[in-house]
């Protein structure tokens, strides 16, 4: 009923098909004395009117036998869901279950109150947010904050596919639907006119009545609650291919640990799950489920680079001793599928987005799940743990760049797990997403643009060299050191706003890399703009930082990031750091023809601080 595409222009409004229902909302001067709180009212009594009348269509039994149950609820706008940390006035579109149809009486609800009091589902339960403004000039301003919520949507709900949103302007309303990599907005719904009352009460009777991947949900994943355990947890669907039979075998885990949400408004919206074949043994996982929204090139063929890789690794390591335990090991990979009417279907943008305008990146949505032993680097002890689990990872970089002609490429506290070993711990790299394997170009870029190598940054699909990858390493140890290296540090740790490294994970890549050039410029000015700012001055995360900084970055011939002939301390232009960075006196090129010496500092200063680190998790375990 509702046309999306990808414009945004404003309604011209529209009257009845005889003509006589003029709207008189679409000019702001009708607005005299209608604040955004009379505005929200105003949209809230309409969408609990709708509610109240599908209720009773459904109470009468007209439609029991013709719709599934669960494709069925009310969609009612709650204030007390907000997402954001810092709440907002605004109404939310929230879903509630079939089972309280019943309970959905018109007395409970009167006509121009505000539910927030009456209703408080789960935030799971909600299925996109709203904004409200006064004034048309407010609308750009709305719909980034509606940008702002959604992103925190896709953080807090972990079976979240895609989002819808609304924007409220004096009679009219708007829709989004918020995709992968697009965002579509429909035509402004005027309710002054019965075309735009259509289009709302259409909207929102298809919310109520659709399946729930309709509504961006997941329906391979699953929110349960169980009187055995207790609290939540979620079902999680893998599934494997037959090809030779064209079967699809399923197999479900659960998970009570999502270790990594998705944290990005648009992209791969990847999400980690701590989950075990067992409800019961959730507390003891065993293996690791990455789901991703992988993309998809110029043939249907899926991304499979990890797994590519993981088998390489493995048919050339598992022969030796030394790394055979240093890389995640594959359970299963493979798409993930959704029930399409009585059909089982891939979830591709093909099928999220099908009543929509093609899509700017072709997407396949894909689960990965790899053995387990351990934690994520993120979910460390202490300090010593993490500069054991750095070092690790960088011999065993090393280790598949010499062997195997590997590039990691995506380098972060997603990447390194944490798994028992015989002298205590052991350090294992995983996520081999967008990894380059025999100097082939990874045409996407890692959502985690913090942690990517300046190079990598200015030169997005370019070949990788290792260095990049120990670049990575350097700036994981000055983020875990600043941040905190586990949830409950960085819950009791408020940043202050105004630390440089924050810098790392705003704006456009080139911009990124400009600021991480100027913060490496040389020792004093990474000490000052960085190091200053880390949690333990003097730690062992603090003097790793230093000393992988000295090895990249300060040797004999290329020091520093910036030529001397450009670098103005204090007063640096980051756009013309940017233009020269690729001139032949650059450091970042200089630093090419010595490899090998750097190569072997940093494998000698890692393995070094890994003894150190090792003895005093030793100590500290000593009766």
């Amino acid at each position: 009923p509702l046309s999306l595409n990808n414009e945004s222009d404003e309604s011209d409004g529209g009257g009845d098909s005889d003509g006589s229902d003029e709207s008189q909302c679409s000019d702001d001067s009708e607005l005299v004395g209608m604040d955004t709180d009379y505005v929200a009212t105003f949209f809230e009594s309409f969408m609990l009117f709708v509610a109240h009348l599908i209720s009773e269509y459904f109470m009468s039994g007209s439609v029991s036998e013709l719709l599934d149950p669960e494709d069925c609820r009310l969609i009612l706008p709650i204030a007390s869901c907000d997402m954001e940390a810092e709440g907002s006035d605004t109404s939310l579109v929230a879903y509630v279950d079939p089972v309280d149809f019943a309970a959905f009486e018109y007395g409970v609800f009167p006509i121009g109150s505000s539910v927030e009091k009456q209703v408080a589902p789960a935030p799971h339960l909600v299925v996109g947010d709203a904004e409200v403004v006064r004034h048309k000039s407010d609308c750009n301003e709305a719909e980034q904050r509606l940008a702002k919520k959604t992103m925190a949507l896709f953080f807090s709900q972990h079976n979240r596919r895609f989002a819808w949103g609304l924007t409220a302007r004096s009679c009219t309303a708007r829709a989004y639907v918020f995709g992968m990599d697009d965002i579509w907005a429909s035509t402004d719904m005027d309710i002054a006119s019965a075309e735009g009352r259509r289009a709302l009460v259409s909207l929102l009777v298809d919310w109520s009545l659709c399946p729930v991947d309709r509504l961006g949900f997941d329906p391979s994943i699953r929110y349960t609650l169980s009187k055995q355990i207790g609290n939540p947890y979620l079902e999680i669907d893998i599934y494997e291919v037959d090809e030779s039979m064209g079967l699809v075998e399923k197999h479900t885990y659960y998970s009570q640990r999502c270790v990594g949400a998705a944290d990005h408004l648009t992209g791969r919206h990847t999400r980690y799950f701590a989950a075990s074949t067992d409800p019961k043994l959730m507390g003891e996982p065993a293996v690791l489920i990455k789901d991703v929204w992988s993309t998809l090139g110029n043939s249907s063929a899926s991304d499979t680079r990890e797994s590519s890789a993981l088998n390489i690794l493995h048919a050339e390591f598992d022969r030796s001793s030394e790394f055979s335990d240093s890389f995640a090991r594959l359970v299963s990979t493979g798409p993930v599928y959704i029930k399409q009417g009585d059909a089982l279907v891939e979830d591709t943008t093909t099928t999220a987005f099908v009543e929509l305008p093609s899509v700017s990146q072709a997407r396949q949505h894909r689960r990965t799940v790899t053995k387990l032993e351990g934690n994520l680097i993120s979910e460390a002890d202490d300090e010593s743990q993490v500069v054991i689990a750095i070092a690790d990872a960088m011999a065993a970089l090393h280790a598949v760049h010499v062997k195997c002609k590997i590039l990691h490429g995506n380098i972060s506290d997603r990447a390194i797990l944490l798994q028992k070993a015989a002298d205590g711990i052991k350090g294992v790299l995983a996520g081999f997403d967008y990894v380059s394997i025999d100097g082939d170009s990874v045409v996407e870029t890692p959502e985690l643009k913090s942690f990517q190598s300046i190079h990598s940054l200015r030169n997005p699909g370019a070949a990788r060299m290792f260095l990049d990858d120990a670049e990575s390493l350097l700036y994981l140890v000055c983020w875990l050191g600043t941040f905190g290296i586990n949830h409950e540090q960085r819950a009791q740790h408020v940043a202050d706003p105004g630390l440089l490294i924050l810098h790392w994970s705003k704006g456009a890549a080139a911009k990124i890399a400009a600021h991480k050039r100027l913060h490496m410029a040389n020792t004093d000015t990474f000490g000052e703009a960085i190091l200053s700012g880390m949690r333990s001055v003097n730690g062992p995360l603090y003097r790793l930082a230093l000393s992988i900084y000295r090895a990249l970055f300060a040797h004999p011939g290329c020091v520093g990031t910036i030529p001397v002939s450009n670098l103005r301390f204090g007063n640096a232009d980051v756009p013309n750091a940017v233009r020269v960075l690729d001139t032949e006196s650059n450091p970042l090129v200089l630093r090419n023809r010595f490899v090998n010496d750097i190569k072997g500092n940093l494998l000698e200063i890692l393995d070094r601080y890994r003894k150190t680190a090792l003895a005093a998790l030793h100590t500290d375990r000593a009766p």
